[in-house]
């Protein structure tokens, strides 16, 4: 069973156990995968869902973020409640340990040897970390290495 007929089958059982909530964020869901096939011309695949949920859950992190400054504490509570029934359909996330590890394995793989490499970096790690980890965090974390790497190149050429 693809993900999207997995999508598809807990939307109808929502509908029958009257979880308003459940049926309502799967028919968002269920709307924006039709949308994203139509526009592709073809099925999406299982990747292609899990991108397209992560965004679903990045655009509800933004929205809870504004509904709590601006103290709309019931909304922030709903997208939540969102955020939780789209996040079980994503893989298991990555803890930091094992980004890290995949950001030193990624600067390896790819020779980067300086800040302007981070594009060929993210590139490497993009399809490894797809609905598994935060693109900012890990833009964050490959920044921070090569930082470290620049900076090292530079007290080595300052000692010579």
């Amino acid at each position: 069973m693809t993900l999207r007929e997995k999508i598809q089958t807990e939307m109808t059982a929502a509908i029958r156990s009257r979880d308003e909530l459940r049926r309502d964020t799967l028919r968002m869901v269920e709307s924006n995968l039709y949308n994203a096939e139509k526009a592709a011309q073809r099925p999406l695949a299982d990747d292609e869902v899990v991108g397209l949920l992560s965004r679903e859950v990045r655009t509800r992190r933004e929205s809870v973020d504004a509904y709590r400054k601006g103290g709309r504490e019931d909304l922030a509570g709903r997208e939540e409640a969102e955020i939780a029934i789209i996040s079980a359909y994503l893989p298991q996330a990555l803890s930091e340990a094992e980004q890290e590890d995949l950001v030193e394995e990624a600067v390896a793989a790819t020779g980067a040897s300086s800040a302007r490499d981070l594009g060929k970096v993210m590139g490497w790690l993009a399809s490894r970390t797809r609905g598994r980890a935060d693109g900012k965090h890990l833009a964050e974390l490959v920044a921070r290495r090569l930082a470290r790497q620049d900076l090292a190149a530079h007290d080595a050429a300052g000692r010579h």
